[in-house]
């Protein structure tokens, strides 16, 4: 006779020799359970509906007060380009001294925030991270908007802007050809590559949605939205063929996440610049660059959850939860390269790196900005360790931007205060930026924004797709039970 299911569930457990009993079995089984990743047990219609409706519906009061304050500010880019290109970069406050300035510093800073959302979608997606889902769409868009911020100060800075077709490898009749050997190249390869991969990895997630909003609408909405959905129907076979493709476009995302920053800290470096020389900085530049990417991760979306209630339970709090312990993790290793790079000057005996740190510290002119720049990276992000206080969404919000106003010092720290004191004391000579490098800063931080804000407006903020992929009935063993 064959033992009923009641029996099998009084059979003790045998694991690595030791006897479990079956209580024993449930209180480890319920210890290790997962916090649910759409809360409320929603189903696929109340996903999509609710998607649907941010796009659908008329815009609410605020978007529209907020693109009153951000396109006015966005517009300081055009005038400052046009400005800039008609007079000259002497407009900016830079000199001979500190040639690199605030063009650099927000190249940096710019670059190291579009690293999150391609960290979270590709190298959680190769690591078959099933949480990222809700929030991967929102890390990509980031991403792309910040690329095209950073890429705007590489094009510019060179003075003629009409000459920066030269970096790339053009055949030319003067036989002129760029230097291989130099990183500032390596940076137009890396940066380029990485934005042309993300967006096309962005654009290639959304296809799927955007065949839903286009089944959905109708008119010149629903022509639009038709030919950007590139035809999709949703057979067995385009999806087999967007999964291989999404899952190949995350393999080539994974390493240029951590090449382009380490690249970027090639220009620096390879220099004999007290400050610069030194071989921790691509580890540098990436801890520091993911731990501004997912701080600014958390500023657009904890404002979204609030916003558009629907979200959160969607955006739980375990997504919040898990990307706040992604940013300390990343905010542990740029405290210990602080550390680490006060101990080689020491330990070096370098009496040139001794002098620079000396005045970063004591006596410089960019004292305070290097005590910012560690209250804000290393000392106030330690609270984030209490899980309670990881609740209190406000003090996070607030603790994310300031670790961004940290990041941004931390640039400037390196670029702008290290090539202040060179080795002659008669050059040295402090920066002060100028009306035109404010501007031009503020301009393409209300771009950021004006771009997500548009982003959030008419394109699906959530992956519909991938979401409805992760619930309980798109499993074919699930057994009735919440997905966990």
């Amino acid at each position: 006779m064959n033992p009923s299911h009641s029996d099998h569930a009084n059979v003790p457990v045998v694991a690595s020799g030791v006897i479990y009993t079956p209580q024993e079995t449930a209180e480890a089984q319920t210890q290790v359970d997962r916090a649910e990743l759409v809360s409320n047990n929603r189903d696929p219609n109340w996903i999509t509906n609710n998607i649907c409706a941010i796009i659908e519906q008329p815009a609410p009061w605020w978007w529209w007060l907020a693109m009153l304050v951000v396109v006015p500010l966005a517009g300081l880019v055009p005038v400052s380009l046009v400005y800039l290109i008609g007079t000259g970069v002497g407009v900016w406050g830079s000199h001979n001294t500190v040639a690199w300035a605030w063009d650099i510093t927000n190249f940096v800073w710019w670059v190291g925030i579009a690293h999150a959302g391609t960290l979270i979608s590709a190298i959680l997606c190769v690591t078959r991270q099933k949480w990222r889902t809700s929030i991967n769409r929102a890390g990509e868009a980031m991403t792309i908007f910040s690329w095209i911020c950073a890429g705007l100060y590489p094009a510019i800075h060179v003075g003629r802007a009409w000459d920066a077709w030269f970096l790339g490898p053009v055949p030319t009749y003067q036989a002129l050809w760029p230097n291989f050997r130099s990183p500032l190249l390596w940076d137009v390869f890396a940066v380029t590559a990485y934005g042309t991969v993300s967006a096309c990895f962005w654009y290639l997630g959304m296809i799927p949605d955007l065949a839903t909003i286009r089944d959905r609408a109708y008119g010149l909405r629903k022509k639009i939205y038709g030919i950007f959905a590139l035809g999709w129907h949703g057979s067995s076979t385009q999806w087999k063929h967007w999964e291989m493709a999404y899952l190949v476009l995350a393999g080539i995302s994974t390493p240029l996440v951590i090449t382009v920053t380490t690249i970027v800290s090639s220009d620096f470096a390879t220099s004999v610049i007290p400050g610069w020389h030194a071989s921790i900085f691509p580890i540098y530049f990436l801890s520091g660059a993911t731990f501004s990417g997912f701080a600014t991760v958390l500023i657009c979306l904890l404002p979204l959850r609030e916003l558009y209630p629907q979200l959160k339970d969607l955006i739980t709090k375990a997504h919040i939860d898990n990307t706040i312990k992604l940013m300390l993790l990343c905010g542990s290793g740029v405290t210990y390269v602080y550390m680490t790079e006060l101990f080689t000057a020491h330990y070096g005996g370098n009496p040139f790196e001794l002098g620079l740190f000396d005045q970063r510290m004591f006596h410089g002119y960019y004292v305070g900005f290097y005590w910012t720049m560690v209250t804000c990276n290393s000392f106030i992000p330690i609270s984030l360790w209490a899980p309670s206080i990881r609740k209190n969404y406000v003090y996070v919000f607030v603790v994310c931007i300031l670790i961004n106003v940290g990041m941004w010092f931390e640039r400037f720290v390196i670029i702008g205060a290290s090539i202040s004191y060179d080795f002659l004391p008669s050059s040295w000579a402090k920066f002060v930026p100028s009306y035109w490098d404010i501007a031009l800063y503020v301009g393409t931080i209300a771009t950021f924004f004006l771009l997500f804000l548009l982003f959030v407006r008419f394109l699906p903020v959530v992956n519909m797709a991938e979401v409805k992929g992760i619930m309980p009935w798109a499993n074919p063993h699930n057994s009735g039970r919440k997905h966990k």
